[in-house]
């Protein structure tokens, strides 16, 4: 199935995983350090009820908050002078958009546009040309002449939707051992770039 299939189909921890592995994999554009977000990936592990209603809401909304506190900082560089600093408005974006309420309507929609803003943050970081294909031709499956930075983070957007679905709460540790080697190469990337210009 297509990233798109995927999303359409995922329950509500999948969708709250998908998009918070998106946000994950960005923090560091956030300034953020890799544990940051670590409760809120515990929230999607503690309970078998997570989508039923039971335990992890109010759970969820708080380290929501908490999360937001750390991370949404001041001085958000403008898009247009880097392609760092479109790609930290679109994390910060992602960032402020995490529903604290848990309907699969308000997730789906928050899963999805992360979905986009991670290909796009990826794109723009990326050495390599993505070919004339729009990012919503790679979510949709058409992945002809990708660069290996999109290429890798459609992959891991894949392959965590499938786990979730696949494995329900077993599988949140592997999506986050996921997310954490993107979140790697991410810091990387901005790393060299940053050389880059000085």
């Amino acid at each position: 199935m297509s990233l798109v299939e995927l999303i359409a189909q995922a329950d509500e921890r999948g969708l709250a995983a998908s998009g918070l592995a998106c946000l994950d994999r960005c923090v560091p554009l956030l300034g953020g350090d890799d544990e940051i977000l670590r409760p809120l990936w515990a929230s999607l592990a503690e309970s078998e009820g997570w989508g039923e209603g039971e335990g992890w809401g109010e759970d969820w909304g708080e380290r929501v908050e908490q999360a937001r506190a750390k991370l949404d900082l001041p001085g958000v560089p403008e898009g247009g002078v880097f392609a760092e600093g479109e790609a930290t408005v679109l994390a910060h974006r992602m960032l402020g958009a995490v529903p604290v309420d848990r309907a699969a309507g308000n997730l789906r929609e928050w899963a999805d546009a992360c979905s986009v803003a991670a290909l796009q943050i990826h794109r723009l970081l990326d050495a390599a040309s993505d070919g004339a294909a729009s990012v919503t031709a790679r979510r949709e499956g058409r992945t002809q002449d990708m660069s290996p930075l999109v290429a890798a983070e459609l992959r891991r957007q894949v392959a965590i939707l499938e786990l979730l679905s696949a494995h329900g709460p077993a599988g949140v540790r592997q999506a986050l051992a996921l997310s954490t080697e993107g979140r790697r190469v991410l810091r990387a990337v901005v790393s060299r770039r940053a050389r880059g210009r000085v």
